[in-house]
């Protein structure tokens, strides 16, 4: 399953907020840190918000910060949540129509596939994945505070 740039996008910002812990970051320093566009992670940066899973201050001194502890943060509902349903085929829209349909047994080996990725995701925090994060600090070119 390929994610999609929103999603890799999404988890670079929470990982980014994760490796400063209490200090604000701007869209333009992960932008910067990871050579991406403003503009993507601006719009992604508003959902993230909207989804509770980051804080944003407006003006003078704002930026975001992280909404929850990094070990609430389980990286399988980031990915649901930034991905959407998961469709891994045709016949799973709901106006997909195949000539088969009711009778294949793809559905359900497609289903159990997106289960078992959705459940290793789930099996990791945020923490979990961010556990060296001198390292990844120093990789972004954070400065120490």
């Amino acid at each position: 399953m390929k994610l999609t740039d929103f999603t890799d996008y999404s988890l670079r910002v929470l990982i980014y907020l994760a490796a400063t812990p209490g200090r604000r970051a701007t869209i333009a320093q992960i932008a910067k840190a990871y050579g991406v566009s403003e503009n993507h992670l601006t719009k992604v940066v508003h959902f993230l918000g909207r989804q509770h899973w980051v804080e944003t201050l407006r003006g003078k001194g704002g930026g975001m910060l992280l909404a929850r502890d990094p070990a609430e943060i389980r990286i399988g509902m980031v990915v649901r949540d930034t991905e959407g349903a998961a469709r891994p085929a045709e016949c799973f829209d709901e106006d997909g129509a195949c000539a088969i349909d009711g009778v294949c047994r793809l559905k359900d080996v497609l289903r159990e596939s997106v289960d078992a990725f959705y459940a290793v995701l789930d099996r990791y925090s945020l923490a979990d994945i961010t556990r060296n994060r001198q390292l990844l600090g120093r990789v972004l070119m954070i400065q120490p505070a």
